[in-house]
């Protein structure tokens, strides 16, 4: 049942993704390029996921222990502002910017067997395995 659920969520949101362009990278290059010709129809993407997101939370979601899948749900205990998310969150932000394309949409995109996403996704997996090692050695 546990992968039948993560099937159907993971199909879902490749195909949402691909619905709402957020899988072209020159669309998102649009969206964060606010100085150009912006193009803010990604925010009305993300502004919608999180008002169905805010709505199914409140009422399905807030009084759960569980997930579908027999999960515990889980709220992380840290809640401040760190050195980590500051350091972690520029690096993916430099990232998303320079390429226009973020860990979601490169595995949505794994099926058009693009060269370009195929070496992303590489890359991706050795800077998660080389910030894996750093969190050992300095924090």
């Amino acid at each position: 049942m546990r992968l039948v659920v993560a099937l159907l969520s993971g199909l879902i949101f490749g195909i949402g993704l691909t619905v709402s362009q957020m899988v072209d990278p020159n669309k998102v290059l649009n969206f964060l390029n606010i100085t150009g010709n912006w193009d803010a129809s990604l925010a009305f993407v993300m502004a919608s996921a999180m008002g169905v997101f805010s709505l199914v939370y409140w009422l399905f979601i807030k009084n759960r222990t569980v997930s579908l899948n027999g999960s515990p749900i889980q709220i992380p205990s840290i809640t401040a502002v760190n050195k980590q998310l500051v350091i972690g969150a520029s690096i993916f932000g430099l990232g998303w910017g320079l390429t226009g394309i973020c860990p979601g949409p490169a595995i949505a995109n794994l099926t058009g067997g693009e060269p370009k996403i195929l070496v992303f996704i590489v890359v991706m997996v050795i800077g998660m395995k080389t910030s894996e090692w750093l969190k050992t050695k300095f924090f």
